[in-house]
């Protein structure tokens, strides 16, 4: 599996990040910093959504409570 990371990494050392992976049917995300962990799988669809969904509704540390 050929696994990509996105060129929008965080500050740092860059590793604040996902990688992807195409596969026939499916696009894989995993953790950057947890390379050997559990990857998630989505149908390009879910995907494109997904995606979609956090360009509109950008996700940021600020927001979490505490």
């Amino acid at each position: 599996m050929h696994w990509r990371k996105s060129t929008y990494s965080g500050g740092g050392d860059g590793d604040t990040c996902v990688e992807i992976a195409t596969l026939p049917n499916r696009i894989a995300v995993r953790d950057s910093k947890a390379p050997a962990r559990a990857a998630l799988s989505f149908s390009a669809p879910a995907f494109t959504a997904l995606v979609d969904h956090l360009k509109e509704h950008p996700w940021s540390e600020a927001r979490l409570p505490g």
